[in-house]
């Protein structure tokens, strides 16, 4: 079904070419379209990658989807231009007396900090506050995840002896959960990280299910018991190139990566990368709109 977005975003000749369709205000009005708002609050720093991944996810399924864009006002960013950021971005404080039926927080490359020391954590804090009234359903990626469960259940991370990075089978632990419905018993996700969250902190803890683990990558899906926060790990909405771009990006700063896991076919880095979660991500984000997103 077709998307809301603003009309000059990058992201929207993107997905035009992969059939993805949009609607915009007038129809919205004229056709009293039943739409679900969703509000994504980026802080990955290549934002348009991120917003051509989830905006793909979002549009892959049978829902109207209107997106608001939002960035932290408290942190200076220097990776997207001003330009991109004053045309499709707002922030916190612009739409805090809103509603909306679903909110996506992204992962963002600085869990090598405490959660304390990231120049946005308080406004991070009353935003995550904020989304307990003000949001149906909170879907946490990767950085993102770590921060929600860090703030809400007090579950801090922890640093990894070397970085997380790969192609990962996964168990699903609750086959009759909504989140997960349709999924085969093993399923393959991405991931990318340097820091982990215990997996015995999180069984211990009474508000939350433990719905997805890798026996190499640690716990992948968790979610509250009320349906209101969603922590997700890794990270489904990455191109099939992603990981191959971080690898070479890691290569050329001299940081000597070891190969993402179950990536390149062969192991050999000249090898293109099969897709091999693409099904798994667009049934997740279908699963989170229709059962959790109401």
């Amino acid at each position: 079904m077709p998307i809301n977005i603003p009309l000059n975003l990058p992201a929207k000749d993107i997905l035009e070419r992969e059939n993805i369709k949009f609607f915009d205000e007038q129809m919205k009005e004229s056709e009293k379209i039943h739409y679900k708002s969703i509000l994504i609050l980026n802080l990955m720093p290549e934002k348009e990658k991120t917003e051509t991944q989830l905006l793909r996810l979002l549009g892959n399924t049978e829902f109207f989807i209107n997106v608001t864009f939002i960035f932290p006002e408290t942190h200076q960013v220097k990776t997207t231009k001003k330009d991109h950021l004053d045309e499709f971005y707002t922030t916190f404080s612009s739409i805090k007396n809103n509603s909306y039926d679903g909110m996506i927080i992204t992962g963002a490359p600085i869990e090598h900090l405490p959660f304390e020391d990231v120049s946005y954590w308080n406004e991070l804090k009353v935003i995550m506050d904020w989304s307990k009234h003000h949001v149906s359903s909170t879907l946490h990626i990767c950085w993102g995840a770590q921060a929600g469960l860090y703030f809400h259940y007090g579950i801090d991370k922890y640093a990894l002896d070397r970085k997380c990075s790969g192609v990962f089978p996964h168990e699903v632990l609750n086959v009759n959960s909504s989140l997960v419905k349709g999924f085969p018993r093993t399923f393959f996700a991405p991931h990318s990280r340097y820091t982990d969250i215990p997996l015995t902190e999180l069984m211990k803890c009474a508000d939350i299910e433990v719905l997805s683990i890798s026996n190499d990558a640690g716990a992948y899906l968790v979610v509250s018991k009320d349906k209101r926060f969603v922590f997700l790990t890794g990270h489904p909405e990455y191109d099939v190139t992603t990981l191959r771009d971080e690898y070479n990006r890691d290569k050329a700063k001299g940081l000597h990566p070891s190969l993402p896991v179950n990536y390149f076919p062969n192991n050999d880095e000249n090898e293109t990368p099969v897709h091999l979660w693409k099904e798994h991500a667009n049934l997740l984000f279908r699963n989170w709109l229709s059962e959790f997103v109401v």
